[in-house]
């Protein structure tokens, strides 16, 4: 939940003062920044949900992705052990994945160095245009929540068509390139892992398109002066099939567990892998997209990096219709949802409002 706007406080006022500065909330830390914003104070103290270190032997997945495509036995497992994280968590960390450390390393600095270097060389960048492939905004919510959130993001749609080499910074061009490539071929093994933890063909999802676009945020979260009154990210699910998160080894994240906010241990050398809305309408709710959210911290910057696999970017992928998979249903597991394209999927969801809202209730038949 988000505070109700005060009657003699302009919100909206406050938030286009901060997004027309285009210097970001690191912009007004190094200004001296001591006490928060209104428009970043939210109210989510009122939520009746235990927060913190997860009760013994309750701890997201870690699956240990050695021998994957080398050893069909260990295969095995590691599709039951996707299935049943899938199944319960709608999360879990990989590690031995493929990606070199110096290459996440390298990312998570590439990151910091955009963030970190003078405003004037970021503000070419500021925009909210979402045609655009490239740009650097401050999270604000200026539909019905009108708040502000404790963090800076670099955006990047990097695939299908990646934008021109020369539109990506120069402070991580390189290194944005070499680790979004990486992403995406984790993707294509992580997809044919869930299809055939679905019981599918190897290739089903990445046939259908799921492995198909790619859109990376790039997140700096400054040291905030009160966490306690704000988030870096609100109560939310992902929209799209499959995320790939970085994080360094700051934390903050925390993923809704029976009616617990448990919090994400970082792991060195490990990827964050979660599911998202159309993954699970697919699935048929066979396999789940959770609420998780990001908590303000008195150090920092926190950095992430979350790689999203969604199809709706390019205008000929817009409205291929996706609905719960034929090859699952049966007599005794009818489709739950009804058919939608991923352009009146993310219209609607943002009509609702991305914090605290799932837009899936929506899509049920019954």
């Amino acid at each position: 939940m988000i505070a109700t706007p005060e009657p003699d406080h302009d919100w909206k006022t406050e938030l286009m003062a901060i997004d027309q500065s285009k210097s970001g909330i690191k912009g007004l830390v190094d200004a001296g920044l001591a006490k928060l914003p209104r428009v970043f104070v939210h109210d989510h103290l009122n939520l009746n949900i235990k927060s913190g270190p997860a009760p013994d032997n309750v701890n997201i997945p870690v699956i240990d992705f050695a021998g994957v495509n080398t050893d069909s036995t260990r295969r095995a497992m590691i599709i039951d052990e996707i299935r049943n994280a899938c199944m319960k968590w709608g999360f879990f960390q990989v590690v031995n994945h493929g990606i070199p450390v110096i290459t996440l390393e390298e990312m998570i600095n590439g990151i910091r160095r955009f963030h970190e270097q003078e405003p004037e060389a970021k503000e070419k960048l500021y925009s909210r245009d979402e045609s655009k492939k490239v740009t650097f905004n401050t999270k604000i919510d200026m539909s019905q929540t009108m708040a502000a959130y404790w963090r800076d993001t670099l955006t990047c749609v990097m695939a299908p068509n990646p934008p021109a080499t020369q539109e990506l910074p120069g402070t991580c061009r390189d290194i944005m390139l070499d680790y979004t490539n990486n992403v995406m071929n984790l993707g294509t093994t992580l997809f044919e892992l869930i299809s055939e933890a679905l019981g599918l063909n190897p290739n089903h999802l990445k046939d259908i398109g799921c492995t198909e676009g790619l859109y990376v945020m790039g997140h700096y979260s400054p040291a905030c002066p009160e966490p306690e009154l704000t988030m870096g990210t609100g109560v939310h699910t992902d929209s799209g099939f499959l995320t790939v998160l970085l994080q360094d080894q700051i934390g903050g994240l925390q993923v809704l567990h029976e009616n617990r906010w448990i919090d994400v241990t970082p792991i060195p050398g490990a990827l964050i892998i979660n599911l998202g809305d159309l993954l699970q309408l697919i699935s048929n709710d066979k396999f789940i997209s959770v609420y998780h959210r990001v908590v303000a911290r008195n150090i920092g910057p926190r950095i992430s990096i979350a790689s999203f696999f969604r199809t709706y970017i390019e205008p000929q992928n817009a409205f291929r219709r996706y609905g719960p998979i034929k090859e699952l249903l049966s007599e005794n597991n009818p489709p739950i949802y009804k058919e939608t394209n991923v352009v009146d999927y993310f219209k609607f969801k943002h009509l609702k409002g991305v914090e605290g809202t799932s837009a899936l209730a929506h899509f049920k038949l019954f």
